[in-house]
């Protein structure tokens, strides 16, 4: 759980009086980038965004009561969901290994006397049903672990603190030894930003690994920034780092586009300006690309908390994101649908994770939606996996998902970490 920032109106007066003489008499306005770069990487779709405090800034702490006896998530007509798994401690994020077997890794915030599970928890469907029948512990003793892969003949995990490899052979229940570090990374982090997530380029020739930001913008000091809100490149031996992309404060969710080869990902944005700013957002990842963190948001949109400490060549670099996600969804998992079984339209489209934030006077989030995509670029955002909230009066809600993933037989996968539960989403027959 965590508790709202309260805000300085000062820190912000002089800009906002700027912005909401220029807003329309709604209160807001509809921004559009004036660098013809940003432009080009504008998402197809117009963003309306509110003046910064123009909207309330809200709060909506959810309490999670956990499913009921048989009762399950909602998705579209035509697709069943059932149980992969259940009794987990959070888990929050998995990955398919390249036989089938899930990886799941079981980490949380530490806070307030909760430890963190700190291991991977390994799956296996023998008789292909969708339901695993082998359940064992990969790896234990790990420091908050998230992102993982294998690379060669590697098992590799992301530690909060750090990037570790494992000798691996296909089929491997558990790992034994203490592994190798290869990478040092700045641990912890802003609320949940302590995550660590891993994706392969498609020669595994390099590594992408996404840190999130310390802070929710900057108010810590940039000097405690180093090496954050960034995309990293390595070599898969851990050397040769560098910052692939920056500005992106919480960026988790990374995949590889279908037919374009791009790389997309998933982007928490920042709390405390208002109930509808910043949105979410997920978007093509362009190489030595600057994406606003912390001076500017959906292009050369200042932060007015940042007046003091600005940027403005930065300013004036930032993309635009290719899609809005809405503000505090918290989109997390971020998976091209790989497989045929679904429906045609679901083909080469993004399936979204949203965890839900507590920076808004309501639920936002709290399901797992699809993006469409024609031509390479995304279009209108749809429910997909719903349910998640129980009594919106109360601020139950059933469970979070996180991440979401392809299976083999062309289902997807959804993590749940509050209720400790996997779902699985396939068609009916």
């Amino acid at each position: 759980m965590h508790k709202p920032l309260f805000l300085r109106p000062s820190l912000a007066l002089g800009l906002l009086a700027v912005l909401t003489a220029a807003c329309k008499d709604t209160g807001e306005a509809r921004h559009q980038s004036a660098d013809s770069t940003a432009t080009a990487a504008a998402a197809t779709d117009s963003v309306h965004l509110p003046a910064p405090f123009g909207t309330p800034v809200g709060a909506k702490i959810s309490k999670v009561i956990g499913w009921p006896a048989g009762k399950m998530p909602t998705a579209p007509e035509g697709f069943v969901v059932s149980e992969y798994a259940t009794g987990l401690d959070s888990p929050r994020w998995a990955y398919v290994l390249p036989n089938g077997d899930v990886a799941v890794a079981e980490a949380a915030t530490e806070k307030d006397g909760k430890k963190s599970s700190n291991r991977v928890i390994l799956f296996r469907d023998t008789n292909k049903d969708g339901k695993p029948e082998q359940k064992t512990t990969l790896l234990s003793g790990l420091n908050q672990p998230f992102g993982m892969l294998v690379a060669g003949n590697y098992f590799y995990v992301a530690n909060t603190d750090g990037l570790w490899r494992y000798p691996y052979k296909s089929g491997q229940t558990t790992l034994s030894g203490s592994g190798e570090k290869l990478l040092d990374l700045p641990a912890g982090g802003y609320n949940n930003h302590w995550t660590r997530n891993l994706l392969a380029s498609p020669d595994g020739r390099k590594i992408y690994i996404s840190v999130g930001s310390g802070s929710n913008a900057a108010e810590n000091g940039m000097e405690n920034e180093v090496r954050r809100a960034n995309i990293l490149e390595i070599n898969p031996d851990g050397t040769g780092e560098r910052i692939f992309a920056a500005g992106l404060r919480n960026p988790v969710g990374m995949a590889w586009q279908p037919g374009t080869g791009r790389l997309w990902t998933a982007v928490n944005e920042r709390d405390a300006l208002g109930d509808e700013l910043v949105p979410d957002y997920i978007t093509s990842v362009r190489e030595g690309g600057f994406y606003g963190w912390p001076y500017a948001y959906f292009g050369p949109h200042e932060d007015p908390r940042l007046k003091d400490q600005m940027k403005p060549e930065l300013v004036k670099k930032t993309i635009v994101p290719d899609k809005a996600m809405g503000a505090h969804t918290a989109s997390l998992g971020l998976a091209f649908y790989e497989g045929r079984i679904f429906p045609e339209k679901y083909h080469n489209g993004a399936f979204v994770g949203q965890h839900g934030s507590w920076n808004r006077t309501e639920f936002s989030g709290y399901k797992v939606v699809f993006v469409p995509f024609t031509g390479g670029k995304p279009g209108q955002a749809e429910d997909f996996l719903t349910g998640f909230i129980a009594d919106p009066a109360k601020s139950e809600v059933y469970g979070r998902p996180v991440g979401v993933f392809n299976l083999p037989d062309g289902s997807l996968l959804v993590t749940d970490d509050a209720a400790g539960k996997l779902w699985r989403v396939s068609v009916k027959l």
